[in-house]
């Protein structure tokens, strides 16, 4: 995960590269990164000159279509005698299962598609020892989604107030546009101000930002990290970018 190794000096990326290079090496590097052009983005040119046989390979987001597809095809080889009984729905009637339009629309990480359908199964499975044997229904999966998507820190974001929100979205939009899970305060305060201004509310000033930062550090929604830096403290989510997207989204 190549994003997750960035450093202000990039030595660790730079050594990494670097390996692959010395002579009589039969090192051979894959990196995965969020973002097609992350070389070009974030790498200084002494890191990208380590780069001698750069090959890359794109995989496209998976969208809902996708995840169905795949996540029923590792269902139906592993377990479709036991999916047959269990997961008519999923079977019968796979393109119109909202548990897929939902986890395409968070993430579009069949992953987690995947443990909604073993937690439903769970679900259904504890409630057969109270009642009378039955398949895994839609009741079951929607409540394994509602469990997988109420953390403590979902529910703290929920609580959030509008700026402490707002920040949060913040930091999601300079996520996507640097493509690196890391970033200065001083990088989000001005996607925040952007936010304040499509959405109508009055722009914090410095002072305050700094101190909805040490909010939701103290929250533990977010790695703030300790330095007297101030605007160029470095600030990590302290939970998936799904969970925030989840959260913060509208009913």
């Amino acid at each position: 995960q190549l994003d997750l190794l960035w450093t202000r000096k990039q030595n660790v990326m730079y050594n990494l590269f670097d390996w692959p290079t010395q002579k009589h090496s039969k090192l051979i590097i894959l990196a995965i990164a969020n973002t097609m052009d992350l070389p070009e983005r974030i790498m200084m040119n002494r890191v990208a000159s380590r780069l001698v046989c750069l090959s890359t390979l794109l995989f496209r987001i998976w969208d809902c279509n996708n995840i169905v597809q795949r996540c029923i095809a590792l269902l139906l080889v592993c377990l479709y005698l036991i999916l047959a009984k269990l997961f008519p729905q999923l079977v019968g009637n796979v393109t119109n299962l909202s548990l897929h339009l939902q986890v395409a629309a968070l993430s579009g990480d069949a992953r987690r598609c995947l443990d909604i359908c073993r937690r439903a199964t769970e679900i259904c499975e504890f409630a057969r020892q109270k009642r009378t044997p039955e398949i895994v229904r839609m009741a079951h999966v929607t409540e394994a989604i509602d469990e997988m998507f109420s953390s403590p820190y979902v529910n703290a974001i929920r609580n959030a107030s509008l700026h402490e929100q707002i920040f949060l979205k913040a930091i999601l939009a300079e996520f996507r546009r640097a493509g690196v899970e890391e970033a200065t305060v001083q990088q989000i305060y001005h996607h925040h101000v952007a936010l304040c201004r499509m959405e109508g509310q009055q722009s914090p000033t410095v002072s305050e930002i700094m101190a909805i930062c040490s909010r939701l550090g103290a929250c533990r929604l977010l790695l703030v990290e300790s330095s007297t830096k101030y605007l160029q403290v470095r600030v990590r989510l302290n939970l998936s970018q799904d969970d925030v997207m989840y959260a913060l989204r509208k009913e």
